[in-house]
This record gives C-alpha cells, sequence and structure tokens, in this order.
C-alpha cells in the first residue's frame, strides 16, 4: 500500500483526504482512465495503488485523484528495467537527462520515440474524454526511478540503487500516475501529492527565493574563467556602475579556491590552470580562498581594527565602494571542488577517492568533458557520516568574509559514487541534509543558486530549502565542439531547455535561466527571455565589453529588474511540438505582472538533440522564418500566488516591442507573427477597462523602453468620481498606456507633464525618482 497521509503535518493547499475511486485502473491489461486506454499489454506483475490523497479545487465540487504504480520482479537485484505498458499513437511532451546534469523537452507519441533517463512524461488529452495524464517516475526506499524506451513501444521503467550491495524484488510506489484537465495545474497538484507522499521536499510555494532574484547581476565567469582576481572583479563592477547598469550581485566563479592536482605538493597551489576544464582534475587544498585573493591589500583605512587583508577585506571595500551591490556569492561544487578534497591534507576532513561508475542509462548521455575528466581522475569523496564538515569549512569561512551565499555547482555527481554508501539515495540524502543545514545556519537558508543539478534525486532530496536553480544547460557563447553555426542554435537550445525545464523544476526551485554575455551576437535573443522569465537576470560580460543600451532595458539605475511575478512556462499550444527542429513550431513563452499579461515568442529553429549521434547537433535545415499565432488566452492568467482575474474582459491592448505597435483584441483572437531565425517578440498583454459613465476605455502597458515593459506598473487604480486613473511606476523612460480618448491632462507625483496622444496611446516620459524610483502618473478625462 502507498504510505499513510498525514494532512495537517503536510502545510500544503488543495489536498483532501481520499477514499474515493480513482480515475485510472488496470482493466485486464489494459491502464484506462475514463475509459480511455492509455498503456496496453500490461503485464502481469504490475501493480496499481490509488493514492490516499487527491487535489480538491474550492471552487469545484470534482477532485483529481491519481494512483501509485509498482512492480514484482522474479529476482532481487540493484537494477530493474520493467515495461509497464505499451504506448501508441498518443502525443506526448518529456523531460530527459541529455547530459548527466542537464534536461531537456523531447516529444512523441509511441513508446519506441521516449529517450533514456526520462524524468517526467505528460500525455497529451485527446476530444473523445481522455484527459492530461502525467507519468512521474519517485523515489522508492533506496531506491531511484526515470522512464526509458522499451521493445515493441513499451515504456519501461528504470529502477536503480546505484549500488550492487542494495537490492530488492518488490516495488509499490516506483511511478505516480496523475490525470487532470489542465496541464499546468496537472504538474502542480501531482507534486503537491508527492511533497506528501515523499515527506522530503518542500514545493516553491512554500518559500521565499534568495534577494539576488530581483537584482541585476554580474558572473565572472565568461569574462575571466579561471583567471578571477580582486583587481579584476574591482573594474568590472565599476564598469557596470560608470556605464548606468549597477549590479546588485557579484557572483565570483571558479577561479576563487586553493585547488591543487594529485602530483603537487600540499604547499603548492595548482593555480596555473587557466583554460576551461584544466581545473576539473583538480581537487580542494584548504577551505580559505587561494593566494589571489588572499593577497589582497585594502587601501583603505583601518576602522576599529578590522582586517585591511584578504578575501575579508576585499569584500568589505567591494560592497562600500559600489553601494549597490547587495550580494557577493561565490562558487563551489557539491564535493567541494570537480575532484573533490585532496587526500591526507591537514585541516581538510578524511576524503577517499573514488572511481566514478556511470550507469547504462547515463552511458547513453551526451559525451561531456566534465564527465571524461572526473570519471578519469575520481572524486575526493568526503565520507557521508562526516560530510558536515565539508560545508561548515567552506561556508562558515564565507560567511566569515562577508559572503552571502553560494553556487552550489556539479551537483548530480553522488549517484556515480554510492556503490559503498549505501546507495545514491541514502548518500544523496546525507549529503543534501549536510547542505541543508550549513545552508541554514550560514547563508539564511535560500542563499543557493543550484547547478549541474537536473535530476528527480536532488530535486525530491534536496530541495527542502534551497529554492533557487539553474533550469538549462550552460549560456554557451560558441560551440564547444567547433560548430560555428553553434553561435546561433545553441542560442535556441538554451531557450527550450529553460522553458520546458521549468514546467517541472518550476515546482521546487525557482528557475534561474543562466547569464549570458551582453555583447554575444544573440544578446537581444538572451535578454529578451531573461526579462520575461521571472528569474534573476545577470550577465557575464568581459571586462570593458558591454552593450549598455540593451542592458538599460533590463536594469534600473539602482540595479533592480522589472521581474515578472511568476516563471516563464511555454504555451499550451506549443508543449507537445518542437520549437528545435520541426521546422514550423514557434516557441511561445508566458509569465504575469501584476496588472498584465506577456508573451514571449522566439524562433528557435536550427538545432538541438539527435538521437542518432546521442547529441546536440546543427539542424540548418530547419533554420528560416517561422509562422505562429497568439492571443491573451495563451496566458494562463489564473497562475501564482497572485492570479490576474480577467472575468468580463471583453477587449485587451497588446503591445509589440520590437515592432512598437498596438493591437486590440478579443480574448480567443488571434494575431500573427513572423520571425527570421534566433529573433523575438514580446507582447505585453493588458485587459482593457472601461471607465464608469465615461466610455472611455484604457489599460495600462508600462515603459516601453525596457524589454518586460508592464513590469513597470506597480500599483493601479479608477477612480470613477475624478474621472482618472492612477498608475504607480517603477523606472524611467516612455510611458505608454492605450486609451480610447485623448486625456485632458497627464500627471506625474501631482505636477501636470507634456504628453503625446498618437495611436490611442498616450506618451509621456517618466523621470527617475530617487531613491526608490517609484512615481505616481495619473490620467484625467
Amino acid at each position: 500500500m502507498a504510505p499513510s497521509l498525514s494532512k495537517v503535518s503536510s502545510g500544503v493547499s488543495g489536498l483532501v483526504d481520499s477514499h474515493n475511486q480513482s480515475p485510472i485502473s488496470l482493466e485486464g491489461s489494459n491502464f484506462i482512465v475514463n475509459g480511455q486506454v492509455f498503456l496496453s499489454d500490461v503485464p502481469d506483475n504490475i501493480t496499481v495503488t490509488p493514492s490516499t490523497y487527491g487535489y480538491s479545487n474550492e471552487k469545484s465540487i470534482s477532485s483529481t485523484f491519481g494512483s501509485f504504480v509498482g512492480f514484482d520482479a522474479v529476482e532481487s537485484n540493484s537494477r530493474h528495467v520493467v515495461p509497464i505498458g505499451k504506448l501508441k499513437n498518443i502525443r506526448f511532451m518529456s523531460i530527459f537527462r541529455f547530459k548527466v546534469w542537464w534536461t531537456t523537452h523531447w516529444i512523441g507519441s509511441n513508446g519506441r520515440d521516449l529517450e533514456n533517463e526520462t524524468q517526467m512524461v505528460i500525455l497529451d488529452k485527446s476530444d473523445s474524454g481522455r484527459p492530461y495524464i502525467l507519468l512521474l517516475p519517485l523515489l522508492e526506499g533506496p531506491f531511484r526511478a526515470s522512464l526509458q524506451p522499451g521493445t515493441d513501444d513499451n515504456v519501461d521503467i528504470c529502477v536503480e540503487s546505484g549500488s550492487t550491495k542494495v537490492t530488492s524484488a518488490r516495488f509499490r510506489s516506483v511511478l505516480y500516475v496523475h490525470v487532470g484537465e489542465d496541464p499546468f495545474n496537472l504538474v502542480k497538484e501531482a507534486m503537491k501529492v508527492i511533497r506528501v507522499h515523499l515527506g522530503t521536499f518542500k514545493l516553491l510555494e512554500e518559500k521565499t527565493p534568495p534577494g539576488i532574484v530581483d537584482k541585476f547581476g554580474w558572473c565572472t565567469w565568461d569574462a575571466f574563467y579561471l583567471t578571477v582576481n580582486p583587481q579584476g572583479v574591482w573594474e568590472g563592477v565599476k564598469g557596470l556602475v560608470d556605464g548606468g547598469c549597477p549590479p546588485g550581485l557579484v557572483l565570483i566563479d571558479d577561479g576563487w579556491q586553493s585547488i591543487s592536482h594529485d602530483e603537487d605538493p600540499i604547499t603548492k597551489e595548482g593555480m596555473n590552470c587557466a583554460v576551461a576544464g584544466e581545473q576539473m582534475p583538480c581537487r580542494l587544498l584548504k577551505f580559505q580562498e587561494n593566494y589571489k585573493f588572499r593577497d589582497y591589500v585594502s587601501p583603505r583605512t583601518l576602522v576599529n581594527g578590522a582586517p585591511n587583508k584578504g578575501m575579508c577585506a576585499f569584500i568589505k571595500d567591494l560592497k562600500e565602494e559600489f553601494n549597490t551591490v547587495d550580494f557577493v556569492y561565490v562558487w563551489h561544487a557539491l564535493c567541494g571542488y570537480w575532484g573533490g578534497l585532496r587526500p591526507n591534507v591537514p585541516g581538510l576532513p578524511e576524503t577517499k577517492v573514488i572511481r566514478p561508475e556511470l550507469s547504462p542509462g547515463l552511458k547513453k548521455t551526451m559525451e561531456d568533458l566534465a564527465v571524461d575528466k572526473i570519471v578519469n581522475t575520481g572524486i575526493g569523496l568526503v565520507p557521508p557520516e562526516i560530510v558536515d564538515q565539508l560545508y561548515e569549512g567552506i561556508h562558515s569561512h564565507l560567511e566569515n568574509v562577508g559572503i552571502d551565499g553560494v553556487k552550489v555547482d556539479v551537483i548530480h555527481l553522488l549517484e556515480m559514487l554510492c556503490e559503498n554508501y549505501g546507495g545514491r539515495v541514502d548518500l544523496a540524502k546525507a549529503y543534501y541534509r549536510a547542505l541543508t543545514d550549513s545552508v541554514r545556519k550560514h547563508f539564511k537558508g535560500n542563499g543557493v543558486i543550484a547547478s549541474m543539478e537536473h535530476c528527480n534525486d536532488f530535486m525530491f532530496l534536496g530541495t527542502e530549502a534551497i529554492c533557487l536553480g539553474r533550469v538549462g544547460d550552460d549560456f554557451w557563447c560558441t560551440d564547444p565542439s567547433g560548430d560555428p553555426n553553434g553561435t546561433f542554435w545553441l542560442q535556441g537550445c538554451h531557450m527550450v531547455h529553460c522553458a520546458y525545464n521549468s514546467l517541472w523544476m518550476g515546482n521546487f526551485i525557482h528557475p534561474d535561466w543562466d547569464m549570458f554575455q551582453s555583447t554575444h551576437p544573440c544578446a537581444e535573443f538572451h535578454a529578451a527571455s531573461r526579462a520575461i522569465s521571472g528569474g534573476p537576470i545577470y550577465v557575464s560580460d568581459t571586462v570593458g565589453k558591454h552593450n549598455f543600451p540593451l542592458l538599460k532595458r533590463l536594469v534600473l539605475p539602482d540595479g533592480s529588474i522589472l521581474r515578472c511575478e511568476y516563471y516563464a512556462l511555454p504555451t499550451r499550444d506549443c508543449l507537445f511540438d518542437d520549437p528545435l527542429h520541426d521546422d514550423k513550431t514557434m516557441l511561445k513563452i508566458w509569465n504575469l505582472n501584476k496588472y498584465t499579461g506577456v508573451i514571449g515568442a522566439f524562433n528557435c529553429q536550427g538545432g538541438g538533440w539527435c538521437r542518432e549521434t546521442r547529441r546536440n547537433q546543427c539542424a540548418s535545415q530547419f533554420s528560416h522564418m517561422v509562422t505562429a499565432k497568439t492571443n491573451p488566452k495563451d496566458i494562463e492568467w489564473k497562475s501564482g500566488k497572485n492570479p490576474i482575474s480577467i472575468e468580463g474582459v471583453q477587449v485587451f491592448a497588446l503591445y509589440l516591442s520590437q515592432s512598437k505597435k498596438l493591437l486590440l483584441s478579443k480574448p480567443a483572437e488571434n494575431i500573427e507573427i513572423s520571425l527570421e531565425p534566433f529573433n523575438f517578440e514580446l507582447i505585453t498583454v493588458s485587459p482593457v477597462t472601461v471607465l464608469a459613465g465615461k466610455s472611455v476605455h484604457f489599460a495600462p502597458i508600462g515603459l516601453v523602453n525596457m524589454l518586460n515593459a508592464g513590469g513597470a506598473i506597480q500599483s493601479l487604480a479608477f477612480d470613477d468620481f475624478e474621472r482618472s486613473v492612477q498608475i504607480g511606476v517603477k523606472g524611467t523612460g516612455e510611458m505608454r498606456v492605450f486609451a480610447s480618448e485623448k486625456p485632458s491632462a497627464c500627471k506625474i507625483d501631482g505636477k501636470d507633464v507634456g504628453f503625446e496622444y498618437e495611436d490611442h496611446m498616450i506618451i509621456f516620459q517618466v523621470p527617475w525618482s530617487s531613491p526608490s524610483g517609484l512615481s505616481t502618473t495619473e490620467y484625467l478625462f
């Protein structure tokens, strides 16, 4: 039986005790929902257990329930691959691991179309009554599950412990099946059930992301790689401040730690590694910073005995000189460094070098330099029973020198090291518990960016406190494999990774779409996606090389950003299509601001995953103009903590940022967009309100000089008696609203202001209002 669930202790809204019949049944050899077969030829050893919890919508009497799927095996083993039924001619979308560290979107219609290491599958609904169906592989005891293609269109479930010493033959909840009429709610509802079923993680809605999500940031990685140093960081921040785009976050990436090769004397730091990749065989030598930061001497006068040397002095000087810098984060790997810790070094915990072993599923992922290096040199692993010493050593020092948080990288490594440590689940539990405890102690519980973490082990075990994480592979300036076209098609891949992965990961962590460079040929393409992603916005520009006109469309003068209220997701009409290489699909994503919605359209066609070569590669034959349709209903208006009511709204104002034009649209009335490869359009969608007694139609648009124009609108009030509209605005630049009539006057902070009225838009300039950047604009009719 599935475990008994306690509603009282869960803290998860919407869950109800259920003794009702699940709509999912196993009849004969068919899995059926609403009388519709979705998996056929189900083997006799498959078991089904209805969930003891369903999901209740307050506005509806009906509730949705799911079922757990398990199996009985003939022999006890550490790894089982078992067919659960045949999938035939039902469209699906899925998330699978194309690299050890990273997942992406994949579609198909049959069992044979699935990829290995699939983390989630959604089957499309049908006109004949089949709802959307979620297939979600889970953890059960010391085992972890994924889906993969079987023979003759079977869907196989792969259940593995990662250790030949950890075996079982009986499973009852390795897969959860949930059904629903809304694909977005489907995933959210299911995760609430699993949150209580496993009891090992917390949902994003239960946590508060760190303050960096509302700040513009600069990361040192592409600027310096491993040569990062205090002077360079200082010059980088100064250049952005002088250019009018002050960062609120500085992320010091790989290159600050004290590392060495095994063959080096332990008194020698191996920082002669200047080329990315050369550092991966190195191991951590000490918890403190390397000589580059250790030797920093403050030019400032000592006050109250403050240290004038080292990382502490540098961070203090940086924050005092550049007062917008509220957060300084640094990078470290989950195991300390790429190669873990160096054994037998005084001051470091006990360490043993373990040679990683790739599972059969991981061997089918894309070849990866990091994996090759790590497998060749092994990982200096701290035993799980004392791993708290690793994080206490790193984090206590960082907190003492003024660091505010950490980017924890190379996360999904433990499954390759777990043979003698109780298997992948137990080893992960020990590491993630120690990491969580340390982050709570030193970085307010949420001062983390998780990276290289795309696997269900981490999502289900590592997110009790961590609530911000990367949702896409790295931003690649160029193709590391040498394809010159990769400068372009890899950027489309990045968009697709982030958009579709967020459908899964956004339930656990706030999606972070990664850095980019403002001088890259596709910089505007990236900037547009970051502007409406709902996550942090940070760049990795080389010192002194910036596209400030573009950055100023993202960053306000105080270093803050106009962040959406939710996180960006694909529109439902492209969930089951391929925006990378099907010759026709445009990636469309949506998000919500406080009073407006936004749709982003991106032509990403031109390259992606190739099943035959097992890698991402160019598909230039698909890289041409794509045309798509969109309308206000592409936005899921009821989403998030602050949904926007569109009940009774008959008309929407649509402002297209690239073509700078306004369109009026009924809720389901399509507009057509055509885009050349790696071009985009952002559409601010604003419900039109009719002023009482005046027949004036009005809709706010926002600051159109900003990529997320509608994000500038902080408040909206209609005064029917005074025949006016007040809008609170954050930022500076060109403010536009739609109005069916010309106003008699406009005001900013109570003072009359000149305005233009053209194409049914009221236009005027909003100055920056120090220190908050907030202004009150008023329109009188």
